[in-house]
């Protein structure tokens, strides 16, 4: 089988490298690591923060200056405390235009934001070409997809509205699964892919900093990490976000019946991108070579 280069849209880092506080010399050797396992492009995807960290890792990130950067996915600042999970909420900020220009650039593609508690900055957010993701949420708004489905958001409920209910009946709209055998049950992953047209599903890793590391324990999130060699945890058993890379996801996924190789390709459709080479997998999942 071939597929497109995987694009990683949501992720925090790996190889020891974490996307919150790398230079852009970890940026530009990080790209070369994953190209090798497959990951042509990625979003460095930056957790919660203050906006003078956000803007100065936004600067860096963006000096690499190479084609496997698309830009940045900022996850955080905008979300609700009640479904925080990691994120450190002394850092959260009002959904207003002002407190984005705080950290505004024109690398930043996508937002993953609370739409119940917006005041005008989803629209602001679209006219200038971001896609806006409701993640660690409880409500739902005029957004292009969801973040994280099923995690960190209110869960499918037989009354009233939830995120996750929204995210799988909504078929105009994206839906990211982290699907790494520890987010979310076998079940739930049966539900969602029988649920969303296939031509919305976005895979993506949410892999920590620590994935393919030596590193057991480590700060992320302004959190205590710990690993165990299954999941990345928070002291209270929060967990932090996941170990794998997305050729490891899919191939777990294959194993289980589950994976479509339109998976791959509907990210570079979501983004309007071409992809730029292939990779060939063999029967059991496992990344052949990289087709330049």
């Amino acid at each position: 089988m071939k597929t497109p280069l995987i694009i990683e849209q949501h992720f925090h880092g790996a190889y020891g490298i974490n996307f919150n506080t790398c230079t852009t010399a970890d940026v530009v050797s990080l790209a070369q690591k994953l190209r090798r396992i497959g990951i042509g492009s990625f979003f460095p995807t930056l957790v919660t923060d203050s906006p003078e960290n956000i803007k100065r890792q936004v600067e860096r990130i963006k000096n690499a200056q190479i084609p496997e950067v698309l830009g940045i996915h900022l996850e955080g600042i905008f979300i609700n405390p009640e479904k925080k999970g990691i994120h450190n909420p002394q850092h959260f900020l009002p959904l207003t235009v002002d407190n984005y220009q705080k950290i505004e650039d024109d690398f930043i593609k996508i937002v993953t934001l609370a739409p119940e508690f917006d005041e005008g900055l989803i629209d602001y957010l679209k006219s200038r070409g971001v896609k806006v993701q409701a993640g660690h949420c409880t409500g739902w708004g005029n957004v292009d997809g969801a973040t994280h489905t099923f995690n960190a958001m209110s869960p499918v409920s037989h009354r009233g509205i939830s995120s996750a209910l929204s995210a799988l009946v909504n078929d105009n709209v994206y839906a990211e699964i982290i699907a790494d055998g520890v987010h979310v049950s076998d079940e739930a992953l049966r539900l969602f892919f029988k649920s969303k047209p296939s031509d919305k599903v976005i895979l993506i890793s949410d892999s920590l900093p620590i994935t393919y590391s030596n590193i057991k324990e480590t700060v992320f999130a302004d959190s205590k990490i710990y690993y165990d060699g299954k999941s990345a945890v928070s002291a209270d058993g929060t967990i932090a976000g996941s170990t794998k890379l997305l050729p490891e996801i899919i191939k777990i996924l294959g194993k289980k019946g589950l994976f479509k190789a339109e998976y791959i390709e509907n990210t570079y459709r979501y983004h309007g991108l071409e992809p730029s080479g292939e990779i060939e997998w063999d029967d059991d999942f496992n990344v052949v070579i990289p087709i330049e």
